[in-house]
């Protein structure tokens, strides 16, 4: 049975909070300095907030998803400006190097053989191209694993993950923990708490109810991000091989060897 990803994806016109939004557009304007006149493709893209922002910087643009229904929503909002494609991360039938950036944010836990995407990345990207990774960050204390997540990849294991595939990775920090509100940083004892003890919500509603509580108002998901609509802030270098602290997002630029 397939697994339903638009119940854990951040979905076009969602009520999420403020710092979805922050990061979502962010993570977008991280990746926008590597895709200029570049060929690009864009993997696990789900109702595609960044593939306006991407496409108009690239050379050429490719949107996948292995969502039907993803990609049809995706499509509802685009339509022919974007080369959108139901597509497997593992499998993407795409040419041998036939890109420069691949880019897979916040969707690497969901992966069922993050080794088989590793060798398909390599095998897509031409010498030099960058495989491009966004992720939640595993190693906060408080961290709460996604319903169907597989496995969790903080900056060691990520290192190691991509060096056995020919890449050399830099590693960055987003979202720092102490750019929090201090209402959320003093619910992170809380959180920690529940996750601890399985006391988190499944449902999309009661965790809409919860991050009301601990954000306060939430805001629509835009369906489609756009260029200066906030400051980029640049994600802090980070030391590789070591469990990151301090950040909520990970950020991974694998460069192929």
């Amino acid at each position: 049975m397939s697994t339903d990803y638009m119940e854990v994806t951040e979905i076009a016109g969602d009520d999420v909070t403020q710092e979805q939004v922050d990061r979502s557009y962010q993570r977008y304007y991280w990746a926008g300095a590597y895709c200029r006149d570049k060929d690009v493709v864009e993997l696990a893209c789900g109702t595609g907030q960044g593939l306006g922002y991407l496409a108009a910087l690239a050379k050429s643009f490719i949107a996948g998803d292995i969502s039907s229904p993803m990609i049809k929503k995706a499509l509802g909002h685009y339509g022919k400006r974007i080369d959108s494609r139901v597509m497997d991360a593992q499998d993407t039938h795409l040419p041998d190097a036939s890109c420069d950036v691949v880019i897979l944010f916040e969707a690497i836990y969901y992966l069922p053989n993050v080794e088989r995407f590793a060798h398909e990345c390599r095998r897509i990207l031409r010498p030099g191209g960058y495989l491009l990774i966004a992720t939640a960050n595993k190693d906060l204390y408080d961290f709460n694993l996604s319903p169907h997540s597989v496995v969790y990849y903080g900056v060691a294991e990520l290192g190691a993950l991509f060096a056995r595939h020919g890449f050399h990775c830099e590693f960055f920090g987003g979202t720092p923990v102490e750019s929090a509100t201090l209402r959320q940083r003093l619910l992170r004892p809380v959180k920690a708490f529940a996750v601890r003890f399985n006391l988190i919500p499944d449902t999309m509603v009661a965790k809409k109810l919860l991050k009301r509580f601990i954000f306060g108002r939430l805001v629509p998901m835009p369906a489609e991000i756009e260029s200066g609509y906030a400051d980029y802030i640049a994600p802090r270098s980070l030391v590789g091989g070591r469990a990151d602290t301090t950040h909520k997002v990970i950020y991974c630029a694998a460069r192929k060897r």
